[in-house]
């Protein structure tokens, strides 16, 4: 199971661009790894764990712009194709880095 997290925030003011600072650290501290600019994946165990993270990004939301999730499965995740470009290959995004505590 697979959340995607896209997003589109404001970086007008000095404000705005702190609140997309904050909620990309956010996303990286809970896991997520960037597949492209403003996009942003997690692995997770089951869909119980999806939900609670997507309950938990709206927590640390901005207020303003927007943010929008999807939760796919493994087998969704990887019928992805490139129409343009390529996978990037030296990112670690296997099942095997999932610690379950």
């Amino acid at each position: 199971m697979r959340i995607i997290v896209m997003f589109d925030l404001p970086t007008l003011t000095s404000g705005d661009r702190r609140n997309y600072r904050q909620f990309r650290k956010h996303l990286i501290n809970d896991g997520f790894i960037m597949m492209q600019e403003s996009i942003y994946t997690c692995i997770l165990i089951d869909r119980q764990s999806a939900d609670l993270l997507e309950k938990k990004i709206s927590l640390y939301a901005p207020k303003n712009g927007l943010i929008q999730t999807m939760i796919v499965t493994e087998k969704q995740y990887t019928s992805i194709n490139f129409i343009t470009g390529k996978s990037k290959d030296n990112i670690d995004d296997k099942f095997e880095r999932l610690t379950v505590i």
